[in-house]
């Protein structure tokens, strides 16, 4: 059938969300704060958005007979993170409104697509070629030089499906490790840091950019986030503007985090895209009135969006795996920690089990040594130095 005109949703409306993990347990919390309530689609009953929801559906994310169930059971649907059909999108649109589309899924899915669109739409990237054979990978490794890296083209993510190839022998090592799958080689930037930028757009056309924050990992995980970025104010504007230019071009409704490095030269160059809450958005939930999540489930919702403005400046960082939840006695017992948890019942290695938020006075934070110190327990020096 066809959907119904949209307008805001009010009170008790169902917001649907596709995905169970901690993203969507944090937008189903900040639904539940403006009066929504919110119904999971996962296949996992006890995962972190299940904990927290009014209602759930299990099944698979591309199986025709479940999307319609879950459909007539909400009246706007969103989704927690990527790894989804976006022809499931589609069926759950003939439904209801989809918010963000299944087109701009599609578009974030594929780092080739990806970075087609982000060419066309005039926004600097890093040189790359598509790979989809030995030949193909040969012409890339002429054109980018060495080193550079080798992705997958789906599916990559926390610095899984990628490889560092640095000399011609390695080439055809790094393909036997990837293939057959789809893949791109991207050029290495020699970058002195990476930000990342939270931009919403609301139904009515409206934008609203989160100030730029300043990203830093650890294998291949992101570890800390500082906020503001200690940047140049013409980069922030810069930056903010690249991501208003993203969100207009795909006619986002929702939330996108906008990942960019910042080169050696001072220019940005934009990495990739994700259409949903980020965590380098993380620490909006405590230094900002109206955080990522109750952007992004206004902008859903079809209600006014506030100004994204930051009260306070703050680190956040991620909690990762058996040994960051072993210190948990002493992250709890320590006051100015803001502890987020995410409910998951086993900490394993390399699996983000929550995040902690420290805020600062408004333009007060602290240097490296400093924000390590506040740290404490938590302290890793090496991923806030570049």
């Amino acid at each position: 059938m066809t959907p119904t005109p949209f307008s805001a949703l009010g009170p008790n409306a169902v917001i649907g969300i596709v995905g169970g993990g901690q993203l969507g347990r944090m937008s189903a919390m900040a639904a539940a704060k403006l009066g929504f309530k919110t119904h999971i689609l996962t296949q996992d009953p006890n995962g972190p958005a299940a904990q927290v929801s009014s209602g759930i559906t299990l099944g698979a994310y591309d199986d025709l007979a479940v999307l319609e169930q879950f459909a007539r059971a909400v009246d706007v649907v969103t989704f927690e993170f990527e790894n989804i059909s976006a022809d499931g999108l589609d069926c759950l649109a003939q439904h209801c409104p989809v918010r963000p589309s299944g087109a701009i899924l599609r578009t974030s899915q594929d780092r080739s697509v990806e970075k087609t669109f982000l060419t066309q739409a005039g926004v600097p990237i890093a040189p790359w070629h598509p790979v989809t054979d030995h030949a193909s990978l040969q012409v890339a490794a002429e054109k980018l030089g060495f080193p550079f890296i080798l992705k997958t083209a789906r599916d990559g993510y926390d610095g899984k499906g990628q490889r560092r190839v640095y000399t011609p022998d390695a080439l055809t090592e790094a393909y036997a490790a990837l293939a057959p799958r789809a893949l791109v080689a991207e050029g290495m930037v020699d970058f002195a840091c990476e930000i990342s930028v939270m931009v919403v757009r609301g139904a009515n056309g409206t934008v609203r950019c989160f100030d730029p924050a300043q990203n830093f990992h650890r294998n291949g995980i992101l570890d800390i986030t500082v906020a503001p970025a200690p940047i140049a104010p013409e980069l922030t504007q810069q930056a903010q503007t690249l991501a208003t230019t993203i969100a207009e071009k795909l006619e986002l409704i929702g939330i996108l985090g906008v990942e960019m490095f910042i080169d050696r030269t001072g220019n940005l160059l934009v990495n990739e895209i994700a259409p949903r809450p980020h965590n380098s958005g993380h620490w909006t939930m405590d230094a900002c009135p109206v955080d990522q999540f109750d952007m992004h489930i206004r902008a859903v919702a079809g209600l006014p969006l506030p100004p994204a403005q930051r009260h306070a400046d703050a680190v956040m960082k991620n909690l990762i795996g058996p040994d960051d939840m072993a210190l948990w006695p002493q992250i709890i017992a320590t006051p100015t920690f803001l502890p987020h948890l995410y409910g998951k019942a086993e900490a394993r290695r390399g699996r983000k089990m929550g995040h902690v938020n420290l805020v600062f006075p408004y333009s007060g934070l602290p240097g490296a040594l400093g924000i390590q110190d506040a740290l404490g327990p938590l302290a890793t020096p090496d991923t806030t130095e570049n």
